[in-house]
């Protein structure tokens, strides 16, 4: 919709890798990480995996409380989570090696590369987006997940699926400015009630700063 090619702003996905040939910056949803890692801890029976989600939770939390008095973590603690960040991906690696493209036997003759399991993949784009898996705790302005974004289209498609869809272009605009309005009021802590009404009477709330959710 030609936003993503001139957006410079955080752009949080769920790791594709298409994404990230747009020149914006880039920061992983930590709650797609956290039902891989859960998926590896109950199925594979991995335990680094529960580790790692228990890391991520603890750095959540340290960044909850800091964010109504500070404005960053303290370099030192920056540190420590990273180091044990690291540590964990370590272990995981020592579980997870590479798929082997030789044997005794000779050459394997299948061609093509080997198919790595999923825990492999997931260990893999931990390790190389470790910074943008951890952009939240770097930069107090970039969420957790993308479930904000979620539950801002999640009307749309409501309306799409189950409402039968819209019967005009007209009508979709409409919609569509009316849920972005009730969408910005509530981020900012604004009655709904109050701001539809100040609507109808001229005086539409209009936030100082506007965020751009990605």
């Amino acid at each position: 919709m030609g936003i993503l090619p001139v957006y410079r702003g955080t752009a949080m996905h769920d790791g594709w890798s298409s994404y990230f040939k747009f020149k914006c910056k880039h920061a992983l949803c930590n709650a797609h990480h956290i039902r891989d890692l859960l998926f590896v801890h109950e199925e594979d029976k991995q335990n680094w995996a529960k580790d790692l989600i228990d890391q991520l939770i603890n750095i959540k939390d340290t960044v909850d409380r800091r964010k109504p008095i500070h404005c960053k973590l303290d370099l030192a603690e920056i540190n420590d989570f990273e180091d044990r960040y690291d540590h964990i991906i370590e272990r995981a690696k020592l579980e997870n090696p590479p798929p082997i493209t030789s044997n005794s036997q000779g050459p394997i003759k299948k061609r093509g590369k080997r198919k790595k399991t999923k825990a492999l993949n997931l260990l893999e784009r931990l390790q190389k987006y470790r910074r943008e898996a951890l952009a939240f705790m770097y930069d107090f302005e970039v969420p957790f997940d993308n479930n904000q974004a979620e539950r801002d289209i999640r009307m749309m498609k409501v309306q799409q699926k189950i409402s039968g869809t819209f019967r005009s272009w007209e009508g979709a605009n409409i919609f569509c400015r009316i849920r972005g309005y009730i969408s910005t009021v509530k981020k900012n802590s604004i009655s709904v009630i109050d701001a539809i009404q100040g609507a109808f009477e001229g005086k539409p709330f209009v936030p100082v700063r506007t965020l751009i959710a990605v």
